[in-house]
């Protein structure tokens, strides 16, 4: 009877035993994926001020939209004032990101070496012309004499008969400086309409019979005819054709920061550069991706096969 009440204790002790170890096993686990779940979902939190290129201006506040939507901490302040102004601006130390179509060499007065380059998009651009004009395609020859003032009348370049109305950007604006090294071969542009806003542009070519403009392609829609998007050489200004270099009127879209980008700054343009923001919303609002091209352009307008 002894012997069978200390094997039975015994047995009850070892239960007890395994029991404790399981017990001790499952609460350090627990610990473990809950410190690892607290650490994982760490909320953001702070505000970012972007500005600069309004070409750029519609993917940058999709995102922060969306970067916003899935952090509540978040407040980006997303504005325009040209690639000048953003370059300057994150300079000086005013932007957290600076927005920009031209490579921070090519600004005016900035030091490139104090800035991060992220190019998150490229961008295609055009002539806007007034429907009125009666023009779809011009020879990049007609396109310069257009823009130089050597022809005032669309029928002098097979439209209609109508004075032709020139609706440029200031000299801050990246989108000149592509339109008017890639499309009008560097020559100056005749004094017109100057305005500092893309929309402004589009609204102003839009309203005005005869008038011409330039803009990103991501500011013409399918469904909007207000504006006719050019032709140039024959050459239909499309993604594939800019991707592919048929097209020569495009840019970087790049995202600069003073010094490498960190803590909210770097957390945003690595959500610009996810899958995510890539494969949905660059398409969406009229850019494509870096990775898609197949040609490649450095500081100095050169461009390569990659």
């Amino acid at each position: 009877m002894k012997k069978k009440s200390l094997l039975t204790l015994g047995m009850l002790l070892a239960l007890s035993f395994i029991l404790v170890l399981g017990a001790c096993g499952s609460s350090t686990a627990g610990s473990s994926s809950s410190s690892s779940s607290a650490s994982s979902s760490k909320a953001l939190s702070g505000k970012l001020t972007i500005g600069g290129s309004t070409a750029l201006q519609p993917l940058a506040a999709q995102a922060a939209k969306e970067f916003m939507d899935k952090n509540p901490g978040v407040q980006i302040d997303v504005q325009g004032g040209g690639s000048g102004t953003g370059l300057s601006e994150v300079s000086a130390g005013n932007f957290n990101i600076g927005m920009s179509d031209i490579f921070a060499e090519n600004g005016k007065n900035i030091d490139a070496k104090a800035l991060t380059d992220n190019k998150v998009a490229v961008v295609g651009m055009t002539a806007a012309v007034n429907p009125k004009a009666g023009v779809k395609n011009l020879s990049k020859a007609d396109l310069i004499k257009v823009f130089t003032g050597k022809v005032r009348n669309w029928k002098q370049v097979g439209g209609k008969n109508v004075k032709i109305t020139l609706v440029n950007r200031p000299d801050g604006s990246g989108t000149r400086a592509t339109f008017d090294q890639f499309a009008l071969d560097k020559q100056t542009p005749a004094e017109g309409i100057t305005q500092d806003s893309t929309n402004t542009v589009k609204k102003i070519v839009a309203q005005t019979p005869g008038a011409i403009g330039y803009m990103a392609l991501s500011y013409f829609t399918a469904n909007d005819h207000s504006v006719v998007k050019l032709s140039i050489d024959g050459v239909d200004a499309t993604y594939e054709n800019v991707a592919s270099g048929k097209f020569p009127v495009w840019a970087y879209e790049h995202m600069y920061t003073k010094g490498a980008p960190t803590g909210l700054t770097k957390a945003f343009i690595d959500f610009v550069m996810s899958d995510a923001v890539q494969s949905k919303d660059v398409p969406a609002q009229g850019y494509f991706s870096e990775s898609k091209m197949t040609v490649q352009r450095d500081a100095s307008g050169k461009t390569t096969n990659k």
